[in-house]
């Protein structure tokens, strides 16, 4: 099956975030994310790539139907958890730009879509300027965790082959309710990132 990519941004964006919310409920409640979602927060949450200049999501669609999505931002317009482990290790907000998170069904997965994803927010924060990186982080899980599935494979192996690294002890902490939790909890997420060049 061939996929369908499209920038989505502004209005084009707006009229998809219900779709796009369900989407990410339904893949991040896998591992290693286990997120338990709902649609307020994640609609909520979506609302800011419309109003943020410069941000994108890329849509990959199947015959019509969003399988996956895609997202980028400038790091300056994130959050402060995820602005403070690079000022702390030298880089220079304005000159990031910020990969959120990947997201496709189980069923196009290994059809080249990461690799899309990838090349679709390398070229659009080429084309805004003056961007010197290109980062993003993973959640970080014990590989002993018993709820870790048999089958699972990591992408660090795919993200160094894209010319990103983890930098030693640059993280942040972020929260969200897991399956089974009744509150938020925090979680350390690792940083990877690459010259954009």
């Amino acid at each position: 099956m061939t996929l369908r990519y499209e920038k989505l941004t502004g209005a084009a964006l707006k009229a998809v975030i219900a779709d796009l919310a369900k989407l990410r409920i339904a893949v991040f409640r896998d591992w290693p994310y286990l997120y338990e979602g709902s649609v307020d927060y994640e609609a909520t949450y979506l609302a800011r790539y419309s109003d943020t200049p410069g941000a994108l999501v890329v849509g990959a669609y199947d015959r019509g139907a969003l399988v996956g999505a895609s997202t980028a931002t400038p790091l300056a317009s994130e959050v402060e958890a995820f602005r403070t482990p690079f000022a702390e290790h030298g880089y220079d907000a304005r000159r990031v730009f910020y990969f959120g998170e990947s997201i496709l069904l189980p069923a196009y997965r290994g059809r080249g879509a990461g690799h899309a994803f990838f090349d679709h927010r390398e070229a659009h924060a080429r084309s805004l300027g003056g961007y010197a990186y290109t980062a993003f982080c993973a959640v970080v899980r014990g590989e002993d965790d018993p709820r870790r599935p048999a089958h699972y494979r990591p992408l660090d192996a795919f993200w160094r082959g894209r010319g990103y690294q983890p930098v030693l002890g640059m993280q942040a902490r972020f929260s969200w309710t897991e399956i089974g939790e009744d509150a938020e909890s925090e979680k350390p997420m690792q940083f990877w990132i690459r010259a954009l060049n």
